[in-house]
């Protein structure tokens, strides 16, 4: 059982937590702010005087001194529908939120899609609300990056931007994966090889169809939107318009998942009669039946990443990388 017996009456204070941890006032800052310059054991002993009282970081009182929030804004422009649906929000939210948790701040997560969320999300975002800004899933010339930054609010997107902008951004390299897999299964002797794209008004969208045209050329295509009713529908209309097809590359393991549906339906084999690899290596890609062949990209990484820019950002170092892009690989299973 745990003992409270030796907590202070009132509401702990960083003296009294330097007391009992036998530091010196500003480490105990050091380590509530989550500085790096402090040693293992000072550090411990802080942590451990911090349980034994109770201590709570007053955050309205260090706003004051420090004209800081402690708090980040994750923004992702899609609806709640496809962001609980998707598993990619899943794993780069967890990512971004455990680095967060370690520098003691926290994450205010906004979703983001239609006119007045936009409107109320400008406001909010430029009112001083937050340190800075991670933004995922950004469409077409979106001018709100390049307005956050322009009005002093920190900003890194995922994701390429279509355009120049004084925008900091974390990717992964969609072109040369979706090259990769349609490499591959030109290598396996697939002749037709059909691709079903993500929203062609999105970076990745864009750049893992020009992977796929990077070996195909003009080939058969078919949109969707990542999601795996998209995909299904895709399907069916890419056997109907081509039915030689004997390969089909998805821009995302939902949509690949979708047309395995189809597939299997129509009576198609896979991957005698049709081969098929979908892009994220999610955990989607596992259970598919047959599980699924899938390019691997590193949504983890990217999410630590973003974080790492923006509080460098913050931290004022300079310079402070303007792209960031991470590799992807191939990863086989019994679909292709």
């Amino acid at each position: 059982m745990r003992d409270y017996s030796n907590r202070s009456a009132g509401r702990p204070t960083l003296e009294e937590v330097a007391a009992r941890a036998g530091v010196g006032r500003g480490t105990v800052s050091r380590v509530v702010n989550g500085s790096a310059q402090v040693s293992p054991k000072a550090r411990k002993a802080v942590q451990d005087a911090i349980d034994e009282l109770g201590y709570v970081p007053n955050r309205a009182a260090r706003a004051l001194v420090t004209q800081r929030t402690d708090s980040i804004a994750l923004v992702v422009f899609e609806s709640g529908e496809r962001f609980f649906a998707e598993p990619f929000f899943g794993r780069i939210v967890q990512s971004v939120s455990s680095v967060l948790v370690a520098r003691n701040l926290q994450m205010v997560l906004m979703i983001a899609q239609a006119p007045e969320e936009r409107r109320q999300l400008e406001g909010y975002l430029t009112r001083q609300h937050v340190d800075g800004a991670l933004l995922l899933s950004v469409h077409g010339d979106d001018p709100l990056p390049a307005m956050l930054e322009e009005r002093g609010v920190p900003t890194v997107r995922a994701g390429r931007p279509a355009h120049p902008e004084p925008v900091s951004f974390v990717d992964a390299d969609n072109r040369g994966g979706a090259r990769a897999a349609v490499l591959y299964l030109r290598d396996q002797g697939r002749r037709c090889i059909a691709t079903i794209t993500g929203p062609m008004d999105t970076a990745p969208g864009v750049a893992r169809y020009q992977g796929y045209r990077d070996v195909v050329g003009d080939g058969p295509a078919a949109a969707g939107d990542f999601g795996e009713i998209s995909g299904a529908m895709a399907m069916e209309w890419l056997l109907t318009n081509h039915p030689s097809l004997d390969a089909v590359f998805a821009a995302s393991d939902m949509m690949a998942s979708g047309a395995l549906r189809v597939l299997r339906r129509s009576g198609r084999r896979v991957p005698e009669d049709v081969a098929v690899i979908g892009f994220d290596d999610s955990v989607i890609a596992r259970h598919t039946d047959p599980p699924l062949t899938s390019v691997y990209q590193p949504v983890e990484q990217m999410g630590q990443e973003m974080v790492r820019l923006l509080l460098a950002k913050l931290d004022g170092e300079e310079p402070v990388e303007r792209e960031t892009v991470l590799p992807t690989r191939l990863i086989l299973r019994g679909s292709a």
